[in-house]
C-alpha cells in the first residue's frame, strides 16, 4: 500500500472542492492543463505529487491564487506526516470537525446550494436569504442541543 503524503491529500481535496463548486469536470480540468481525467483523479486523492509548475496551472484554470490549495492545513499536514489509505478515509476538510464522508464543505448538495445561491443577482435578496438560512439553522441547533440536554438531565425529549 502506498502512502500520500498529508499536505498533497490536502491539496488534492481542496482541489477537488473548487473544481466541482465551479461545476468543471475532471475531464475537462485535464483538458486545461494537458492531463487525463485519470491523472486530475490521482491528484485529487493525493496519490501522486504535484510539482508547482502543475499546481500554478491548476490555480490558474480554477481561478484562485496557489495559496488557496493550502489554506485551512490540518495539523497532521503540517506535522508532515505519511497517511496510508486508509488513514486518508477520515481526512476532513481542515478547521471543521468533519470527517471526509460527513464534511458538508464537500458534499454536492452544498456546492450546488452555494452556485444557486451567487446566481441570485439582487443583493438585498441574497442577503435575506443568508440571514432566513443562518435563523433556521440555529433555530434547528437549538432545538437539537436542548432536546440532548434535558436526555442528559433524564427527562423525555419533546
Amino acid at each position: 500500500m502506498t502512502k500520500s503524503h498529508a499536505v498533497d491529500v490536502h491539496v488534492g481535496l481542496r482541489m477537488r472542492q473548487r473544481r466541482t463548486l465551479l461545476a468543471m469536470s475532471q475531464s475537462k480540468l485535464g483538458d486545461a492543463v494537458g492531463l487525463t481525467f485519470q491523472q486530475v483523479q490521482k491528484y485529487e486523492r493525493g496519490s501522486n505529487r504535484m510539482g508547482s509548475s502543475r499546481l500554478f496551472e491548476f490555480a490558474k484554470v480554477l481561478d484562485v491564487p496557489v495559496s488557496y490549495f493550502f489554506d485551512e492545513m490540518p495539523s497532521n499536514a503540517l506535522s508532515g506526516r505519511l497517511m496510508s489509505a486508509a488513514s486518508r478515509k477520515g481526512f476532513g476538510e481542515a478547521g471543521t470537525p468533519f470527517e471526509q464522508e460527513k464534511d458538508p464543505l464537500i458534499k454536492r448538495e452544498t456546492l450546488e446550494l452555494v452556485r444557486a445561491y451567487y446566481k441570485i443577482r439582487e443583493g438585498r435578496v441574497r442577503k435575506r436569504i443568508y440571514e432566513m438560512v443562518k435563523a433556521v439553522g440555529a433555530a434547528s441547533h437549538s432545538d437539537l442541543m436542548s432536546g440532548r440536554k434535558k436526555r442528559q438531565l433524564g427527562r423525555p425529549s419533546k
